[in-house]
């Protein structure tokens, strides 16, 4: 037993490879079981279900039912977490029980019911998981499975929150991540519950406490997360990074997550796509944002309310209010755990969208029906975030009535909260509301102060396009000064570059970076394709986009799938079977994009993606080395430089800086 005993030591220090090196002549069922753990901890998800299912099968056929229901159980949790589809989870789990038949309570019985509690959780049956997370938190006690009772009591209190008892269920959610700071469950287990705490407070718009835990769950992995755990860690960093800025450490984290997030059947890639679509729209990288939206569509998750922001910030109104009026309507029911498909909180994000894209478009009634809405939900929900969203849907529906000195106390409450919840840019967007009303209500210097707020908080964030309206509103107010533009020059010596501004002279070394920086501030306000700066030189050989182990693992999944079709038809269970057609065309379009004619893999190409990293990282390297020298011209320039599938130099309209470029 030295073999598998080193080899647990080994996992207890998160050395993956190491482990799986000592297993690699270790053939007990113990040994496999740990095999299975430390491929999923060396990232390699499939493999580690697929020893999981090899094991189920051998305990299966020697008659050791407890073991395969264990086996199973297992496979039904690993399915559950990393792919979002519902219908093999179904099919794993009644196989578990089919080996648990006659045999008393086990402890496969608590892991089975903390994977039925999550599976009608994000089925949209929360009296049904209501139902398991009680067996699961019982059977866990009595069983000694730690992890269901845990996982119980989180998904009972996340319940209780939908039910509208947020102050009981957040306390539960205290405790329990007390509980996991003790390291009293495994790393797999901590990991996810880590995730659950945030995505409850993500849903309340409680910013300050998934701030909280998600840097307890940051700190955490990076000695302990393992599997998906990083990526999705990193879209929670994302998330929060997208409400304080600055907007190019939110694309970063987001792009690192996609990249993460993305191996085989990972239904919630969409998630982090999503992110990055919002976080781009943010930093006014409509191409960008357009890229990330659609290609999330493309994988079945559902894109709204950013593809609508989108369209309205493109100049397509009626496009926008179609489609979130759309998504109001007919909220999507993917399961997801930031998300469950119920209750009254998944309409937040749509109905502030619906108030902003109403208020744009001049439509009142909408604007007003938006405000009702969220106020209602912010009054049984009590938090801040919400009260704060409320309050600015109402203001701009006041505006729109006509009735400005009503706007101005709402959007003030607005202001106030978010800015409580360190949400600087939440707080500008609710001050250029309150500009506009103290405006419209004779108060012309409120009003300025207002917008400078915002406009030096889009500037910080690197909003530029929301930084250029604000900046346009202060131009129009009859009390702004003018400012006469300050210039710069950016020469190529023939060995290096020589940059001057204001009175100060830097020299720099040759930098790709540089080079792209010439192009941009030579064409202020242009847009440049990132294919085009890099000249196609940052394509990289293409690999296949999933190997042949992986496309067995989706063909399995599909008779899955398929066998829960058939269930779901014989007992006519309407919402099961349209979920399960789900996962099938989801699988179905992941295999058709990853094979092409005679049923060869298809190669990545991902060239634009490419070239958009490397210009990016290229022009930030340089912008970072000429910060190092001079601060204010790096910081101006890093404001007001934009990347993404293409990139653009936008001129602070306040403070503009006419640049001459000698080459």
């Amino acid at each position: 037993m030295t073999g598998l005993s080193d080899a647990k030591a080994a996992m207890a220090r998160d050395e993956w490879a190491a482990a799986l090196d000592l297993l690699a002549h270790e053939t007990s069922s113990e040994a496999d079981e740990a095999r299975a753990v430390a491929h999923y901890g060396n990232g390699e998800f499939e493999v580690a279900v697929g020893v999981w299912e090899s094991l189920y099968e051998r305990r299966r056929d020697a008659g050791e039912h407890a073991g395969a229901g264990w086996a199973a159980a297992h496979v039904a949790l690993h399915l559950l977490v990393d792919t979002g589809l519902m219908a093999p989870v179904r099919g794993w789990v009644a196989r578990a029980e089919r080996e648990l038949v006659g045999l008393g309570e086990v402890p496969a019985h608590a892991l089975l019911a903390m994977v039925r509690t999550y599976e009608r959780f994000m089925c949209g049956d929360p009296d049904g998981a209501r139902q398991q997370a009680q067996r699961s938190m019982e059977l866990g006690a009595q069983l000694d499975v730690s992890p269901a009772v845990l996982l119980g009591q989180v998904a009972t209190a996340r319940l209780l929150i939908a039910d509208g008892e947020v102050e009981t269920g957040l306390a539960i959610l205290d405790d329990a991540a007390l509980q996991l700071m003790s390291g009293a469950v495994d790393p797999f287990t901590t990991g996810m519950l880590y995730c659950e705490l945030i995505c409850a407070a993500q849903g309340l718009l409680a910013y300050d406490r998934a701030r909280e835990w998600t840097d307890v769950m940051d700190h955490w992995r990076h000695g302990h997360a393992y599997g998906g755990l990083h990526g999705r860690c990193r879209v929670h960093r994302a998330e929060l990074l997208r409400v304080s800025g600055p907007g190019a450490a939110a694309e970063r984290e987001a792009l690192a997550a996609c990249d993460e997030l993305r191996p085989w059947m990972r239904r919630e890639f969409g998630w982090p796509l999503v992110e990055l679509g919002n976080i781009r729209l943010r930093l006014g990288d409509l191409a960008g944002a357009e890229d990330a939206f659609l290609e999330a569509h493309r994988r079945a998750w559902p894109s709204l309310p950013g593809l609508a922001l989108l369209r309205l910030e493109q100049g397509e109104i009626g496009a926008a209010t179609e489609l979130i009026a759309d998504a109001v309507n007919n909220p999507p029911d993917l399961p997801w755990k930031e998300r469950p498909p119920f209750g009254d909180l998944r309409l937040v994000p749509l109905l502030d969208a619906q108030s902003e894209i109403a208020y744009a478009g001049g439509d009142a009634a909408t604007a007003t029906l938006a405000a009702a809405r969220l106020r209602s939900i912010s009054e049984r929900f009590v938090g801040q975030g919400l009260a704060a969203c409320a309050a600015l849907a109402t203001a701009r529906a006041h505006l729109l009535a006509g009735i400005p000195e009503l706007a101005v106390g709402e959007a003030d409450i607005a202001v106030v909260q978010w800015c409580e919840l360190d949400a600087p840019y939440e707080a500008a967007v609710a001050r250029v509301v309150l500009g506009t009303a103290c405006a419209a209500a004779g108060d012309t210097v409120r009003s300025r102060l207002d917008w400078q707020a915002a406009h030096a908080e889009f500037e910080s964030f690197g909003a530029v396009r929301r930084a250029a309206e604000v900046a346009a509103l202060l131009a129009g107010d009859s009390s702004a000064t003018t400012t006469e533009p300050m210039t710069a020059t950016m020469t190529w010596t023939g060995d290096r570059w020589q940059l001057a501004f204001r009175h100060a002279e830097t020299i720099l070394a040759d930098l790709r970076g540089l080079r792209y920086l010439a192009t941009l501030l030579s064409r202020p306000g242009h847009e440049f394709r990132a294919m085009d700066l890099c000249g196609g030189h940052e394509v990289a050989d293409p690999a296949p986009i999933i190997d042949e182990q992986a496309r067995a693992a989706y063909r399995r999944r599909l008779d899955e799938v398929d066998q829960d079709i058939e269930e779901a038809e014989h007992n006519n269970d309407i919402a099961r079977i349209d979920l399960a057609h789900r996962d099938r065309e989801f699988l179905l379009a992941e295999l058709s994009g990853a094979v092409g004619l005679g049923g060869r893999l298809r190669h990545t190409g991902g060239a634009a993606e490419r070239a958009r990293t490397s210009v990016t990282r290229s022009l930030r390297y340089a912008l970072d080395r000429l910060a190092e020298h001079d601060p204010v011209l790096g910081d101006h320039l890093k404001k007001t430089v934009r990347t993404g599938s293409c990139c653009s130099y936008s001129p602070d309209t306040v403070a503009p800086i006419t640049w001459t470029v000698l080459r």
